[in-house]
């Protein structure tokens, strides 16, 4: 009778650790889903942030082009009010 109770703890005992095994298998394949949503959501982040830094120096490449035409506007009003100023 003794053994057969040593044998029925071990299965008891064995069917407790592959239960546990199969929690914590199933609790680490749910965080690691959720690692890889994070990291799609962090790339798509990411590549958001690029996308609004190619634009945004593309804007600032625009404006510096146009504050060197507006300055050189200026600069030819100011030579013909100089010219009529000489005369």
């Amino acid at each position: 009778m003794e053994l057969l109770e040593q044998e029925t703890d071990s299965l008891r005992s064995l069917e407790d650790r592959i239960h546990r095994t199969v929690q914590l298998v199933a609790q680490l394949r749910e965080e690691k889903e959720a690692l890889l949503r994070e990291k799609q959501s962090a790339q798509r982040e990411a590549a958001e942030a690029r996308s609004q830094a190619q634009k945004m120096s593309e804007e600032l490449e625009a404006l510096r082009a146009e504050r060197k035409q507006v300055r050189g506007r200026i600069e030819k009003l100011l030579s013909q009010i100089n010219q009529l100023t000489a005369d």
